[in-house]
Formats: C-alpha cells, sequence, structure tokens
C-alpha cells in the first residue's frame, strides 16, 4: 500500500514538474487583472479555477505576502509565495483533468478554512486552503496538500 501511495505521488509530482517546466508561448502576456476577492467564497472559487483551470489572471493579487505551501509526501516539500505564483503562472490554460469539490470547514468574518478535493483517475489531492480577510479582499494564506 505505501508502494502504491508513492508511486502516485510520484506521478503527481512528475505531472506538475512539468507543467512547471512548460513556456509560456510568444507573444503571451500575464497582464495583471483586477479579480474581484471582496467575498472568502469568490477568493476560493479563484483559486480553485487558477490551481485547476490554469487561470492566470490576477495569480499575485490571490495570494497573502506570507503564503506558504507544504505538500505532504513521502518527501515532504514547502514551497513560498514567489515560487507557487511563478509556477501557476507557467500553467496558464493548463486544465487538470479531474472533478473538483469544496468543503467549508470553518468560518468566520476574517477567516476560512476550506477542503478543496481533486479526484484525478488514479489519486486524490487534497488541498486545505487558509483563506484571510486582508484589508477590503481576500487572499489565500496558507496551502497544505497531501495524495492517496
Amino acid at each position: 500500500m505505501k508502494t502504491l501511495v508513492k508511486t502516485f505521488a510520484a506521478a503527481a509530482l512528475i505531472a506538475i514538474s512539468t507543467f512547471t517546466m512548460a513556456a509560456e508561448g510568444p507573444g503571451s502576456t500575464s497582464a495583471k487583472a483586477n479579480v474581484n476577492l471582496s467575498t472568502a467564497d469568490f477568493a476560493l472559487d479563484h483559486y480553485v479555477a487558477v490551481t485547476t483551470e490554469g487561470q492566470s489572471a490576477g495569480v499575485e493579487q490571490l495570494f497573502a505576502e506570507d503564503f506558504s505551501q507544504k505538500i505532504q509526501a513521502s518527501n515532504a516539500q514547502n514551497h513560498s509565495r514567489n515560487e507557487v505564483v511563478k509556477s501557476l503562472k507557467k500553467q496558464k490554460c493548463e486544465k487538470l483533468n479531474c472533478a473538483v469539490s469544496t468543503d467549508i470547514l470553518e468560518e468566520s468574518t476574517d477567516y476560512m478554512v476550506a477542503k478543496v478535493t481533486l479526484k484525478f483517475e488514479n489519486f486524490t489531492k487534497t488541498d486545505l486552503v487558509t483563506l484571510e480577510r486582508v484589508g477590503n479582499d481576500w487572499k489565500v494564506s496558507k496551502s497544505i496538500n497531501s495524495y492517496k
């Protein structure tokens, strides 16, 4: 069972690395767009679109300055805001072939924790996302990923 989990985690990391190395097409620009992040739901929806559908508009605006991402796998990894933003920009227009579901685990006036589940054919990625109100906008401040 451990070998199977390691195999799926390795396959997911290879797929992510492949997307990360893909260069943007010639003439394409990552124009800074103003995205409506006035509610936690809008911010969560945009996070899902950015991570699963390759939307790159407003990606810098979405993440808090102290954002961190942790990937729980056989070789745990941590990624900074800059690393994640750069990676997501390179995945522009790349749609993941998976079923997506979101569940709000905890919500208050300035804080939300959501569970985003991506079901692929051979494995499932679970992303626990923390969003916080920063001024008038909501920002993603933390992401913890695990694979089954």
